[in-house]
């Protein structure tokens, strides 16, 4: 990654990002972007962005991902009229019920949207990360739909205090993994699962979590 050399090239990155040419098709931002991850990574990664470029936007796949989340994740979810929050503070006030959602959270979205690409690229087992849980019971979920093996590394601290989400993802028939390492949360279950990925990229799926 290097700086614009001049003020005017710092203008045309500027002007280019307002017109809105970024980001461009291999996600750099002129000569900003780019990765920086441990080198057996590689050929897993451009394996994933030849996958998203060929599947995400394919008919069968948007359509395969549609019924999903339609028949099996109960989307859409409803819009529930709060109207003695809306009394309370003069506006009309909503609430998108993403409670609702199979495995209670809208975490399945992203979930069922990662495990069928999965699929597509051939994985043979997914691994995961969580921190409360709530990623950890809907990548479960995903894989016991779609038949695919499932590791979930979870922070020892956590599990202590997620008992119910820990019972969930062993339902599911998720392997779960407790990390004692680092500070044994979400931080360190992410050092774990990018360790197993590192171990095993071309097999291997790492179904990240959303925000």
């Amino acid at each position: 990654m290097t700086a614009p050399a001049s003020t005017l090239d710092a203008e045309r990155l500027l002007a280019d990002c307002l017109a809105g040419k970024f980001p461009d098709a291999r996600g750099r931002f002129g000569p900003f972007g780019g990765r920086y991850v441990p080198e057996t990574l590689i050929p897993a990664l451009e394996r994933l962005e030849q996958g998203v470029r060929e599947h995400l936007h394919a008919r069968d796949f948007q359509t395969d991902l549609t019924r999903e989340l339609k028949t099996w994740a109960g989307r859409p979810t409803a819009l529930t009229f709060a109207s003695r929050l809306s009394a309370r503070w003069g506006a009309k006030i909503w609430l998108k019920r993403e409670d609702l959602a199979h495995t209670g959270a809208h975490k399945i979205n992203n979930a069922i949207g990662q495990a069928l690409l999965a699929q597509r690229l051939g994985a043979k087992r997914i691994v995961a990360e969580t921190g409360a849980g709530q990623h950890g019971v809907a990548s479960a979920a995903a894989c016991a739909r779609l038949g695919l093996p499932c590791t979930v590394y979870m922070g020892e601290v956590d599990m202590e205090r997620q008992a119910p989400n820990v019972g969930r993802m062993r339902l599911l028939g998720a392997q779960l993994v407790p990390v004692t390492s680092g500070d044994r949360t979400l931080r360190a279950a992410i050092d774990e699962a990018l360790r197993a990925w590192v171990s095993d990229p071309l097999e291997a799926y790492y179904l990240m979590g959303s925000a």
